[in-house]
Protein backbone atom coordinates (compact mmCIF):
# COMPACT_ATOMS: atom_id res chain seq x y z
CA UNK A 1 0.00 0.00 0.00
CA UNK A 2 2.85 2.48 0.71
CA UNK A 3 4.82 1.99 -2.64
CA UNK A 4 1.08 2.70 -4.07
CA UNK A 5 0.44 5.88 -2.58
CA UNK A 6 4.45 6.76 -3.39
CA UNK A 7 3.96 5.63 -6.70
CA UNK A 8 1.04 7.74 -7.32
CA UNK A 9 2.30 10.87 -5.82
CA UNK A 10 5.50 10.62 -7.85
CA UNK A 11 3.14 10.41 -10.90
CA UNK A 12 1.62 13.38 -9.53
CA UNK A 13 4.78 15.19 -8.83
CA UNK A 14 6.16 14.15 -12.40
CA UNK A 15 3.26 15.90 -14.02
CA UNK A 16 3.45 18.91 -12.37
CA UNK A 17 6.53 19.72 -12.97
CA UNK A 18 6.46 18.34 -16.66
CA UNK A 19 3.91 19.67 -18.03
CA UNK A 20 1.55 16.02 -18.18
CA UNK A 21 4.55 13.84 -19.40
CA UNK A 22 3.66 10.63 -19.26
CA UNK A 23 6.37 8.45 -16.50
CA UNK A 24 8.14 5.31 -18.42
CA UNK A 25 7.78 2.28 -15.40
CA UNK A 26 11.71 2.85 -15.71
CA UNK A 27 11.88 5.90 -14.59
CA UNK A 28 9.35 5.33 -11.68
CA UNK A 29 11.17 2.67 -10.54
CA UNK A 30 14.72 4.76 -10.72
CA UNK A 31 13.25 8.03 -8.97
CA UNK A 32 10.88 6.46 -6.63
CA UNK A 33 13.95 3.50 -5.75
CA UNK A 34 10.99 0.94 -6.59
CA UNK A 35 12.29 -2.52 -7.58
CA UNK A 36 10.95 -2.39 -11.51
CA UNK A 37 9.54 -5.39 -11.45
CA UNK A 38 7.62 -5.19 -8.58
CA UNK A 39 5.71 -1.95 -10.29
CA UNK A 40 4.25 -4.40 -12.82
CA UNK A 41 1.29 -5.54 -10.75
CA UNK A 42 0.85 -1.97 -8.76
CA UNK A 43 0.59 -0.12 -12.18
CA UNK A 44 -2.09 -3.05 -13.56
CA UNK A 45 -4.41 -2.60 -9.69
CA UNK A 46 -4.11 1.46 -10.52
CA UNK A 47 -4.93 1.49 -13.82
CA UNK A 48 -7.46 -1.07 -13.32
CA UNK A 49 -8.99 0.94 -10.89
CA UNK A 50 -8.94 3.63 -13.10
CA UNK A 51 -6.12 5.79 -11.23
CA UNK A 52 -3.58 6.04 -13.76
CA UNK A 53 -3.60 5.55 -17.34
CA UNK A 54 -1.17 3.90 -19.83
CA UNK A 55 0.06 5.65 -22.86
CA UNK A 56 1.49 3.62 -25.54
CA UNK A 57 5.02 4.68 -28.07
CA UNK A 58 8.75 6.35 -27.83
CA UNK A 59 6.96 9.42 -25.13
CA UNK A 60 4.80 6.43 -23.24
CA UNK A 61 4.31 6.12 -19.82
CA UNK A 62 2.03 6.58 -16.65
CA UNK A 63 -0.20 9.72 -15.87
CA UNK A 64 -2.97 9.95 -13.58
CA UNK A 65 -6.46 9.38 -14.67
CA UNK A 66 -7.98 12.54 -12.72
CA UNK A 67 -6.13 15.28 -11.22
CA UNK A 68 -4.51 14.67 -8.00
CA UNK A 69 -6.89 16.70 -5.60
CA UNK A 70 -9.41 14.22 -6.90
CA UNK A 71 -7.84 11.26 -5.46
CA UNK A 72 -7.47 9.94 -2.20
CA UNK A 73 -5.17 8.33 0.02
CA UNK A 74 -8.32 6.12 0.53
CA UNK A 75 -8.82 5.38 -2.89
CA UNK A 76 -5.38 4.06 -3.44
CA UNK A 77 -5.63 1.66 -0.65
CA UNK A 78 -8.84 0.45 -1.87
CA UNK A 79 -7.59 -0.21 -5.20
CA UNK A 80 -4.66 -2.36 -3.78
CA UNK A 81 -5.68 -4.05 -0.80
CA UNK A 82 -9.88 -3.69 -1.14
CA UNK A 83 -11.68 -2.11 1.52
CA UNK A 84 -9.85 0.05 4.54
CA UNK A 85 -11.04 -1.99 7.53
CA UNK A 86 -12.73 -5.35 7.55
CA UNK A 87 -12.60 -8.38 9.75
CA UNK A 88 -12.23 -11.86 8.95
CA UNK A 89 -13.15 -10.55 5.51
CA UNK A 90 -15.89 -9.18 6.34
CA UNK A 91 -16.61 -5.32 6.26
CA UNK A 92 -17.78 -3.95 9.35
CA UNK A 93 -20.62 -3.09 8.36
CA UNK A 94 -21.60 -6.93 7.30
CA UNK A 95 -20.78 -7.84 10.44
CA UNK A 96 -23.82 -8.57 12.14
CA UNK A 97 -25.61 -10.65 9.18
CA UNK A 98 -22.32 -13.09 9.97
CA UNK A 99 -23.77 -13.17 13.64
CA UNK A 100 -21.20 -10.39 14.88
CA UNK A 101 -22.58 -9.00 18.56
CA UNK A 102 -22.13 -5.26 19.47
CA UNK A 103 -20.66 -3.89 20.80
CA UNK A 104 -17.99 -5.49 18.88
CA UNK A 105 -19.68 -4.16 15.61
CA UNK A 106 -19.52 -0.51 16.99
CA UNK A 107 -15.58 -0.88 17.65
CA UNK A 108 -14.90 -1.94 14.08
CA UNK A 109 -17.53 0.71 12.78
CA UNK A 110 -15.33 3.22 14.81
CA UNK A 111 -11.76 2.25 13.70
CA UNK A 112 -12.87 2.06 9.84
CA UNK A 113 -14.26 5.55 10.08
CA UNK A 114 -11.31 7.18 11.94
CA UNK A 115 -9.52 5.43 9.03
CA UNK A 116 -11.31 7.70 6.85
CA UNK A 117 -11.17 10.94 8.67
CA UNK A 118 -7.55 10.59 7.55
CA UNK A 119 -7.31 8.64 4.21
CA UNK A 120 -10.21 9.80 2.55
CA UNK A 121 -8.95 13.80 3.44
CA UNK A 122 -5.58 13.45 2.14
CA UNK A 123 -5.53 13.51 -1.46
CA UNK A 124 -2.41 12.55 -3.85
CA UNK A 125 -2.26 16.25 -4.83
CA UNK A 126 -1.68 17.21 -0.74
CA UNK A 127 1.04 14.68 -0.79
CA UNK A 128 3.17 15.50 -4.04
CA UNK A 129 2.60 19.50 -2.99
CA UNK A 130 4.25 17.74 1.01
CA UNK A 131 1.45 19.29 2.65
CA UNK A 132 -1.36 17.67 4.52
CA UNK A 133 -4.84 19.10 5.94
CA UNK A 134 -4.90 21.06 8.87
CA UNK A 135 -6.93 17.93 10.41
CA UNK A 136 -4.36 15.40 9.48
CA UNK A 137 -1.70 17.89 10.50
CA UNK A 138 -3.04 18.41 13.85
CA UNK A 139 -4.02 14.52 14.25
CA UNK A 140 -0.23 13.76 13.47
CA UNK A 141 1.23 17.03 16.04
CA UNK A 142 -0.61 15.25 19.07
CA UNK A 143 2.41 13.56 20.63
CA UNK A 144 0.09 10.37 21.44
CA UNK A 145 0.17 9.61 18.06
CA UNK A 146 4.11 9.10 17.86
CA UNK A 147 4.44 7.34 21.20
CA UNK A 148 4.89 3.25 20.38
CA UNK A 149 1.89 2.03 22.50
CA UNK A 150 2.23 -1.96 23.46
CA UNK A 151 2.86 -4.15 20.17
CA UNK A 152 3.32 -1.56 17.64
Amino acid sequence: MDYGVRLMTLIAEVSRDEDGRPVPRHELAERGDFPAGFLVDILGQLRNAQLIRSHRGGEGGWTLARPGDQITVADVIRALEGPLASVRGVRPHELANQGGQEPFISMWIAVRSALRSVLEAVTIADLAAGTLPSAVQAIAADPDAWDSHRGE
